[in-house]
This record gives structure tokens, sequence and C-alpha cells, in this order.
């Protein structure tokens, strides 16, 4: 028998009920695939949502045949909407509001000439194609898969220093929890000693890489209810940890 403890977020946390429970597979030995079958069987209301779920076990991302043991830990959740020694990093799941004068700090040293930030915020009103409606939104709820957020973070700081050499410090920071119109909800934040050094498109790919593999999830709540945001992207196999 193999027991595993399975971690839920976002839409399949709430169609389950909890975020966490404890599943017994039969044998001595198993793929993701059979976790999947076994979570349906023992939650129902999940079985239409788990063939398209991304899945991680310990922290990284796992695919149908990956191979699964007794003690491990197995996430589910919806597509989410290393470095050069010497440079600084700041990887950081943020429960306080973020601070651009403090990541700057972080970010930069006595070589650093530029700095390139994004920041995004809580936007409170999204036109459609119909410019004359629009769809309001009083606050976000922000959730992330912690350890396995920070893993990918790092990862993605390590991709940009392998694509950029000459970017030197680096931070990606992505807020959590309740969040108001206006609020910076995610930075990223990339120094270089000069502004042609790659900073401008380090941060680019980073935000993008970020809403691709970092697990993140936001709920919008309006007049109208709430509902969770959810992506398209699937991992592959080449955004695992190298």
């Amino acid at each position: 028998m193999l027991n595993v403890t399975v971690l839920l977020f976002a839409t399949l946390k709430d169609h389950a009920g909890t975020s966490r429970l404890a599943l017994t597979l039969p044998g001595d030995a198993a793929a993701l695939r059979d976790v999947r079958v076994a979570l349906a069987g023992a939650q129902p209301a999940l079985a239409q949502y788990l063939p398209t779920a991304v899945a991680a076990i310990n922290q990284d991302f796992a695919f149908d045949d990956s191979p699964v043991q007794d003690g491990d830990e197995v996430a589910f959740f919806p597509p989410v909407s290393g470095g050069a020694p010497g440079w600084p990093e700041v990887c950081r799941v943020a429960h306080e509001p973020i601070r651009l004068d403090e990541i700057t700090r972080a970010v930069t040293t006595p070589e650093t000439g530029a700095v390139c930030i994004f920041s995004g915020a809580v936007r409170g009103e999204t036109r459609g194609k119909d410019a004359d409606q629009a769809v309001h939104t009083a606050w976000l709820e922000y959730e992330a898969y912690e350890p396995m957020a920070l893993a990918k973070m790092r990862q993605v700081v390590a991709e940009i220093r392998e694509k950029w050499p000459l970017v030197q410090g680096v931070a990606v920071v992505q807020r959590v929890g309740r969040l108001e119109v206006s609020e910076p909800t995610v930075l990223i934040a990339c120094a270089a000693a000069h502004r042609d050094q790659g900073c401008f498109e380090a941060a680019r790919y980073g935000i993008d890489r970020l809403k691709q593999i970092v697990p993140v999830w936001k709920k919008e709540i309006g007049p109208d209810g709430a509902s969770w945001v959810e992506g398209d992207y699937h991992p592959a196999p080449d955004d695992r940890q190298a």
C-alpha cells in the first residue's frame, strides 16, 4: 500500500471542499495516473477536472507516467494564470504589500546603473470588445502553492541568467491574500550595469514565465459574485527544474 498526501488549489479546492487529504493506493508501485483515478473515486466532484489539472510531486511538475512513492506529496491545480555567484536575488511570496524601494535596493549593487521593473496591479474595471460594457472587480484574492512557487521562481531567475548573462540582480515577488483595486500584485525587477544589457527583455520574460509555471491563482470578487481565473498553459517536461 502507498500512502500519499494530496494538496488541492483554487477551483479544485473549492469543488472538493478541502485543500488537503490523505489517499491510499493499492500495491507497491504507482504512477501519477493512478493517483488521478484514485482521487476521482474518493472525490467524485473532482472527476471532470482532474484529467486537465496540472500536477506536481514533491513540489515539481509531474506527468501521468511519473512514479509515485510512499509518503509523496502530490498537488493538483489549474494551469497557472540558481544564479551567478555574487549577484543578488529575491524570490518571495509576499503576504504584505510590495515595497518598490525595498526591492530596488535589494537587487542593486555599486555596479548597477539600470533597473527595469514590471509591476502588475488590481484592475477595477475590464472592458471587452464592447467598450460600452465593463466588468467590475471589487478586489482579488490570490492563492499560491507556496513551496513550489518559490522553487519555480528560482527557476525563472536561473532561466533569466542563462538567457541574459549581463543581468545582475533579479527579483520575482508575488502577493497573496486579499488585494484591493490599484494594489500591486506582482513585481519583476532586473538590474544591469547599463540599460542595453538585457534588463528590459529579462523583465518581460520574467513576468511571462511566472504566469506559465509559478503556481499562483486569483479569484475575482465583484458585484455579481466570485470566480477563479485560470490560465490555459499546460507545463511540458522541459518546464521541470534542470
